[in-house]
């Protein structure tokens, strides 16, 4: 049986980073792929409720003692409220969006969950401030994946040039990371994203992208495209696992490469441990993105995994008002 659902590209952009988000939640920031393995056999991979006893003498950061499975990582919750965003305005509107931000993050905001250090910095510098007063770049010096949250929904929302979309990259990534790095990064996933959905192989793209990279970027994402056959682990022991983008791109760069389909890139994302929410993000919507472009429309998220995405009403609502723009 067919359970293939029919999605415009840019619609499957974002339901593709938000739905890989949930589903690697559940073993986010366990940093033992050994025990995600032993978990693997007795559990499943993919929506699983988050648990304290995985995190046991081993290595790790449990952070998501409060969420329910199919509930998102912060990463999750900065790609939905960009989403949200740009259904609202049409287009980018800087301080209504560090608005937004500061009143979603902030005290007494609807998100509850781990704040991670870019998020509390940029919190820090909007709260004491009137919307008039908040400054362009009013992000922490960081390069974590915060950076990259955001992207898929600023993508897809997009309709000039690619050098117009690296302008508006860089205004976004320096709300929360103010960082040459960080800018550098996203301006590559972007554009890489950017390719993909104007026709591009998954390959095309990510070669096409590299003049954006940065000097630090390029020669790192240069050697994951060199690797032959999907290895995640090996690759993952190379760049490693944690929050940075120069370690988390490479390995994004890797599986898109070489997975087959959107299901694989994720699971195999997972299997690695680390911080895995916040490369799903960008692998999931460059996934997503190639498979409907490819199928003529229908995705290639298994229907099973929408169905335990617990925004998917929310996010579905402002895709619908962001695809009649």
């Amino acid at each position: 049986m067919n359970t293939g659902i029919q999605l415009e590209p840019r619609v499957a952009t974002v339901l593709g980073a938000l739905i890989a988000d949930s589903a690697a939640l559940g073993l986010h920031w366990l940093y033992d792929p050994a025990r995600v393995a032993q978990i693997e056999k007795t559990k499943g991979l993919v929506f699983l409720p988050s648990d304290a006893n995985d995190y046991v003498e081993t290595k790790g950061y449990f952070a998501h003692g409060g969420k329910t499975a199919g509930d998102s990582s912060g990463y999750g919750e900065l790609c939905l409220l960009m989403l949200r965003h740009f259904a609202q305005h049409a287009q980018f509107d800087r301080v209504a969006y560090q608005t937004e931000y500061r009143g979603y993050f902030g005290p007494g905001g609807s998100y509850v969950g781990y704040v991670d250090s870019p998020t509390r910095l940029t919190l820090q510098t909007l709260l004491p401030l009137k919307p008039e007063e908040f400054p362009e770049n009013s992000g922490a010096d960081d390069d974590q994946f915060a950076a990259l949250a955001t992207l898929p929904a600023v993508v897809a929302a997009h309709t000039g040039s690619q050098d117009a979309l690296k302008t508006e990259i860089e205004r976004i990534v320096r709300i929360t990371n103010n960082n040459d790095t960080a800018v550098a990064a996203a301006q590559y996933a972007g554009c890489v994203l950017f390719e993909v959905l104007n026709g591009k192989s998954i390959i095309q793209a990510l070669t096409a992208a590299l003049p954006h990279a940065g000097e630090k970027l390029k020669p790192l994402v240069e050697e994951a495209m060199q690797t032959k056959t999907l290895d995640s682990a090996a690759i993952a022991k190379r760049f490693g696992t944690a929050c940075h983008v120069l370690e988390g791109l490479p390995i994004i760069v890797h599986i898109a490469q070489h997975a087959p389909n959107y299901r694989t890139a994720i699971e195999e994302n997972i299997r690695i441990g680390g911080d895995s929410c916040g490369r799903s993000i960008m692998l999931g919507a460059i996934m997503a993105a190639y498979a409907t472009q490819q199928a003529k429309h229908v995705s290639s998220i298994p229907l099973e995994w929408v169905a335990r995405y617990r925004k998917l009403s929310i996010a579905a609502d402002a895709c619908e008002r962001l695809s009649r723009q």
